[in-house]
């Protein structure tokens, strides 16, 4: 039924389209018919007058000998302005239609295209995580690419989020929305809005974002997380997509270093307890095909930075994601914390990160190991050590003998945290595929 329908469709916009040329040649062929009929009758006498006038107004400031050059010099000064004029009109006609369809667009109309091209030329990559790491990356991502696919942990089951996979049973929004923002080009007012949490509301608003609101409601209009999710990137313009790890309901499963059990990720957070290995609940979720495709096709693909138990490792467990990354001829990349976190990393070091991926994956998925070589100043590293956390130690010969590439830069952003600087890591890894 719908094949014959496609094809009817595309035979009919090619009768229109030749219908439309036709049409438009016919125009030009009359146009100017009508043009050189019409040149005598009433261009002539316009020209003429004009011409009668203009050598009267060069009389009265030139000798007769030099009338005639004044007249060639004064129709190459016609010339030109009219050609500027010409050019000033259509330039900002396609403003005006370049700024009707792209509204958050500014600035000169060859820079920014130029961008975009440049944009679209780049790297195509793929960013696998969650969480506040996964935000950050891709802010960085975005200005050296448009070809991004953020490949996003679907686990979270605390705050706004959490509340919403209780009350209507979708799957968390909480760090699709962050990634949307993150790779979003629309109106800094428009992110801002999609950012907005309700605090100190009273009743069930209370906590809640607008962008986690408005995924749940596009939710309930098309009835496909996934669909709402590109609908919500279209209004934000962002500079690649954002697909789940997978579409099924799943939860986290964190086996202790004492043997007990704990479901749930903000039990398996606050616990405290040091974990020994992290599965995903049911373990034989679906994986999304699109997301599988995007890893095979990459040029890059980039693992973290994350919380390594709670963001990093978990969309690393669906079913299929391992393979497409074993079977991918992309650069494999693993961007490791700063900061050790309580009760996930306690005492880490970068190589204790990697080896944390890799037992509970089961086997090797990156080739690359980019971490901090900078330290914090005294300052926040007091602050950090109060709160249980540490600077992460880059330790590149214990990556190196497990056979692995190490890539020391400097990669934090000290403001009053210590985080990772968007930009750093896209320049590295920018430098890593040259």
């Amino acid at each position: 039924m719908n094949r014959p329908r496609k094809i009817w469709r595309l035979v009919n916009s090619a009768v229109l389209l030749r219908r439309a040329a036709l049409v438009g040649i016919l125009g030009i062929i009359l146009f100017f018919t009508g043009l050189a009929l019409s040149y005598r009758l009433l261009l002539l006498p316009v020209i003429t007058a004009f011409d009668n006038a203009f050598t009267n107004l060069l009389g009265s400031f030139l000798n007769a000998a030099d009338l005639p050059v004044g007249r060639h010099y004064a129709g190459g000064a016609l010339l030109i302005l009219g050609g500027y004029l010409v050019y000033r009109a259509i330039r900002n006609v396609l403003r005006e239609v370049m700024r009707i369809l792209n509204p958050g667009q500014e600035g000169k109309i060859a820079g920014n295209f130029w961008k975009q091209q440049a944009l679209a030329a780049g790297p195509s990559i793929v960013a696998i995580g969650g969480g506040t790491g996964l935000s950050t990356l891709l802010r960085g991502l975005k200005e050296k690419t448009s070809r991004i696919t953020a490949v996003v942990t679907v686990t979270d089951d605390g705050g706004s989020s959490g509340r919403l996979v209780a009350d209507k049973k979708i799957l968390p929004p909480g760090d699709i929305r962050n990634c949307l923002v993150a790779l979003a080009d629309a109106e800094k007012s428009m992110t801002d809005l999609f950012q907005h949490r309700f605090e100190g509301a009273s009743g069930s608003l209370s906590g809640h974002s607008t962008g986690n609101l408005l995924i749940a409601a596009l939710v309930d209009l098309t009835g496909d997380f996934d669909k709402a999710v590109r609908e919500v990137g279209r209004v934000l313009a962002i500079r690649g997509r954002v697909i789940p790890a997978t579409l099924d309901p799943v939860c986290l499963k964190a086996e202790m270093e004492d043997g007990t059990e704990i479901y749930g990720e903000t039990k398996i957070v606050n616990s405290q307890q040091r974990i020994r290995r992290i599965f995903l609940e049911p373990p034989d979720t679906g994986p999304v095909p699109k997301a599988l495709d995007a890893i095979r096709g990459a040029d890059v693909v980039v693992i973290g930075p994350g919380s390594i138990y709670t963001s990093v490792i978990p969309p690393l467990l669906v079913p299929g994601v391992a393979e497409a990354l074993n079977e991918s001829p992309a650069i494999k990349v693993y961007v490791c914390n700063v900061m050790t976190q309580p009760g996930e990393s306690d005492r880490f070091s970068a190589s204790d990160h990697v080896r944390a991926i890799e037992s509970n994956v089961g086997r090797r998925v990156f080739d690359y190991v980019l971490i901090n070589k900078a330290m914090p100043g005294q300052f926040l590293s007091e602050r950090y050590s109060e709160s249980g956390q540490e600077f992460v130690a880059p330790d590149p010969d214990r990556i190196r003998a497990m056979g692995l590439k190490p890539i020391s830069a400097n990669l934090i952003s000290e403001t009053d945290v210590v985080r990772h600087d968007p930009m750093r890591i896209a320049e590295s890894i920018e430098r890593l595929v040259k």
